[in-house]
């Protein structure tokens, strides 16, 4: 979006999940008049998507309890949770067991002539506070940008620091919910377009519903709200503040073909906020104009699970988002990789030393 114009800012929600919240972000690039790139916006926080969470419990079949009795049945979902790409799942990190998440997207967006590259990648690392009640979470982006005809860029963005609070995790209804909020620091260059130059607020509600033993269902919908944004003119002047909101609508369906390779579909809708200037009619004057994007992804994926002695577990992942919108990246790869261990040791092991 916004060829021809001279500079943008834009308020980007897309899945990043982690990170977002997972984390992926989608740089926008704005342009002069005279063609050269004059501001890129990174957003796709993630709505994100975004977090993945927590780790299965893992169930020895050929152990028994104390009582007696078989544990439960370890059906083919409860071999890999909370490992989404772009749609949040709703289960925190077990007590004792620390997440660290890497994601890393390729897009290529064709407008017209042009075709502008982007890798975005992030790093997420989820720890639970006290139980699984509580989590903190924080996702560190970084963007890499080949827009054709121009110079490569490359900058750290905005960093998130998060906390999601475990509100429903009943296992008989199969029905999970994990509010989440976050904290968005102007970490990245705002003169150079990898941030948005103020502090910003994130809410995201992701709910997970088992339909069985093999497919469980997630859904999102959460807000960004930039407080006081502004761009700065060709001209070098500053515009005056604005608020920016985005909006994010999502789901997914997870298909457990076995207990250690899934399949999934992702879906996800964000509306931005953007802010650009225009010249006035005689073209004597810059104004400050606002816009609201849409934008429509859907990303098919396979996700498969290595389960190692000490219970670490690492989850790869790979899927292929396609943009279904004039506002969104034409399509890509996206690339995940979870790892999963304890921190410390739990009370039985504590007693058997």
């Amino acid at each position: 979006m916004g060829l021809g114009r001279n500079r943008t800012l834009r308020l980007g929600m897309t899945c990043l999940a982690v990170w977002v919240l997972k984390g992926v972000s989608r740089p926008c690039i704005a342009q002069t008049s005279d063609g050269s790139a004059a501001r890129q916006a990174v957003g796709g926080r993630d709505a994100l998507g975004a977090f993945p969470s927590s780790q299965p419990v893992r169930l020895d079949p050929g152990k028994i309890s104390a009582s007696g009795e078989s544990p439960p049945r370890k059906r083919p979902i409860d071999g890999i949770r909370d490992n989404s790409f772009f749609i949040e799942e709703a289960y925190n990190q077990e007590p004792g067991v620390v997440q660290h998440i890497f994601t890393g997207r390729f897009g290529l967006d064709e407008r017209g002539t042009d075709r502008t590259r982007t890798w975005d990648l992030s790093f997420t690392q989820e720890w639970p506070f006290f139980s699984q009640q509580h989590q903190l979470s924080y996702t560190i982006p970084y963007a890499f940008i080949d827009p054709a005809g121009q110079e490569h860029g490359s900058g750290l963005g905005d960093v998130l620091l998060n906390y999601r609070y475990q509100l429903v995790n009943d296992e008989a209804l199969g029905l999970a919910v994990s509010p989440r909020i976050s904290l968005i620091l102007p970490s990245g260059d705002e003169d150079r377009g990898y941030g948005d130059g103020v502090v910003g607020y994130q809410f995201n509600l992701p709910v997970s519903q088992e339909l069985g033993d093999r497919v469980y269902a997630n859904f999102n919908v959460g807000f960004t709200h930039l407080p006081d944004a502004s761009i700065r003119f060709s001209d070098g002047r500053g515009s005056n503040d604005a608020d920016l909101w985005g909006f994010n609508l999502g789901g997914s369906v997870i298909w457990a073909v076995t207990e250690d390779v899934n399949l999934l579909c992702e879906a996800n809708w964000a509306s931005d906020d953007s802010l650009f200037e225009r010249p006035s009619a005689g073209g004597r004057r810059i104004l400050l104009e606002r816009e609201r994007s849409q934008d429509v992804v859907i990303s098919p994926g396979v996700r498969w699970a290595w389960n190692l002695p000490g219970d670490l577990q690492i989850v790869p992942g790979i899927a292929l988002p396609v943009g279904l919108s004039r506002d969104a990246i034409d399509y890509g790869v996206f690339f995940y990789l979870s790892i999963e261990h304890p921190f410390m040791r739990d009370e039985a092991d504590r007693d058997a030393k």
